[in-house]
């Protein structure tokens, strides 16, 4: 309804923006020269970061601009299962048929990263999403997934992206195998305080408004009650639009926010 009254084109605050368009923080373009470091170096890279704070999304809007005759991306989602479930599920990206074994799969993946790098000269991107989940021995053979010719040669650069909890399992005495073998290590945080007013505008102006709809004492509310986390401040913006539109008025106030609490919390 907000968007009547405002005189949006669109929601400004949806999930499906293209990745150009998505917001950079200073955050993301840290996050973007470590990865550009992990593509060079073909290794294993962690990604962490609390509920909401971007990591899938800043991931994407990098991943996206890869070229395609350079680079082949195959993403995982799905982490919960056992060393076959994953197997199957990287296969599946990679289209390769479903072995009943691991040993098969296993066997099947590696042929696959080996034709991409030596016959078509691409650099296979391996991204585990969620990866927080993964039990340990699943852990382990992805690790061991990632090695080649003894460890002489990486061929397969694999990205592991996950909550906070990723990062601690990994100081484990039975993952300090895996530890060592990562060469980039990144916690994204939120916004921080001075980004955020960029960031409703950016966002405002892509669904076709100039207009400061967020008064400054709104955008602090915003922050303070989101501790600056993208997706808690979509949220509550969103409501706090809402709320505005229900009074009427012309901008969203602090006291919008608060009204728009209960709707997020």
């Amino acid at each position: 309804m907000y968007r009547k009254h405002f005189g949006l084109t669109r929601h400004p605050f949806a999930k499906d923006l293209a990745p150009e368009d998505l917001f950079v923080s200073a955050a993301g373009r840290e996050l973007e020269v470590r990865l550009g470091h992990l593509l060079d170096l073909r290794g294993i890279g962690l990604v962490t970061g609390e509920v909401g704070s971007g990591k899938t999304t800043a991931c994407r809007k990098i991943t996206a601009g890869l070229h395609t005759g350079l680079y082949r991306l195959f993403y995982v989602p799905l982490t919960t299962g056992n060393v076959m479930d994953l197997y199957k599920s990287i296969a599946w990206e990679m289209g390769l048929p479903t072995e009943r074994s691991l040993a098969s799969l296993y066997r099947c993946i590696r042929a696959e990263v080996t034709r991409l790098c030596l016959e078509a000269k691409l650099r296979p991107i391996l991204i585990v999403d969620e990866a927080q989940h993964l039990r340990s021995d699943v852990l382990e053979n992805l690790r061991l997934l990632a090695n080649y010719e003894m460890d002489s040669h990486n061929r397969l650069c694999l990205l592991l992206v996950g909550q906070a909890e990723l990062r601690r399992r990994l100081t484990m005495a039975v993952h300090e195998a895996l530890s060592q073998r990562v060469v980039v290590r990144y916690h994204l945080a939120g916004l921080v305080r001075d980004e955020l007013p960029a960031y409703l505008v950016h966002l405002l102006r892509l669904a076709g408004t100039e207009l400061p709809l967020f008064e400054p004492a709104a955008t602090e509310a915003v922050f303070q009650a989101t501790s600056g986390l993208p997706r808690k401040v979509n949220s509550l913006a969103h409501h706090a639009l809402m709320a505005a539109a229900l009074a009427k008025a012309k901008a969203v106030t602090a006291e919008h926010v608060q009204a728009a609490l209960p709707e997020v919390s």
